[in-house]
């Protein structure tokens, strides 16, 4: 239900309602692979899968170096091939920046990266990687929060759809233990209530 949500989220409505209909002209003759490069979206798969590959990797890594040293590593590691491709495709790229950018670069540096990426990793290695990974799926989410209230867009209806799929899915992840309780109690006395004798019936 998470994958389905944030494919509502992140994916082309066209796609979506094509593939519903059971039209697949747009997967054919390259469409599909040019749309996606044009915009945003293959960069979105790209750094889900590094996170998702960071966060299964940083309880190995913590066996053996402090959670905070390793994210400090994993960012520099992260940020020289940035460097350097901005080095060679991007010209003049200081020139432009105002002190409202290099202010916003600081913010995200900081906070937005090493603070939150510090917890991130600290708790990973600490608690439950299941819920924490769980709760990557609101990123998304708060994306488009903050882009429909400080830039003015708006949702589809296949958006918030996948809002709700998203946040349904964060909640039965978090409660999955009392949840799979509430379950077995429930296929118990169902079992129990058609037993003749009224005691549940042992497997062969």
């Amino acid at each position: 239900m998470g994958i389905l949500g944030i494919s509502l989220l992140g994916l082309p409505d066209e796609w979506i309602m094509a593939l519903a209909q059971g039209n697949t002209d747009w997967l054919t003759g390259g469409t599909a692979l040019n749309t996606l490069l044009q915009g945003g979206e293959w960069l979105m798969l790209l750094a889900a899968l590094s996170m998702a590959t960071g966060t299964i990797l940083i309880r190995y890594v913590c066996r053996h170096v402090d959670p905070v040293v390793a994210t400090g590593w994993h960012m520099i590691l992260g940020g020289l091939p940035l460097f350097g491709l901005s080095a060679l495709w991007e010209l003049q790229p200081w020139q432009g920046l105002t002190a409202m950018d290099w202010g916003a670069m600081a913010y995200s540096t900081l906070f937005g990266s090493a603070l939150a990426y510090g917890i991130f990793f600290f708790l990973a290695a600490q608690g439950n990687l299941t819920s924490l990974s769980a709760l990557t799926f609101l990123t998304p989410v708060f994306a488009i929060l903050f882009g429909n209230l400080f830039l003015g867009e708006t949702l589809t209806s296949l958006q918030w759809l996948g809002v709700s799929f998203t946040l349904v899915s964060i909640y039965l992840i978090s409660r999955r233990e009392p949840l799979t309780q509430r379950l077995r109690r429930w296929l118990l006395a169902l079992e129990t209530s058609q037993s003749p004798t009224g005691t549940p019936a042992k497997p062969d």
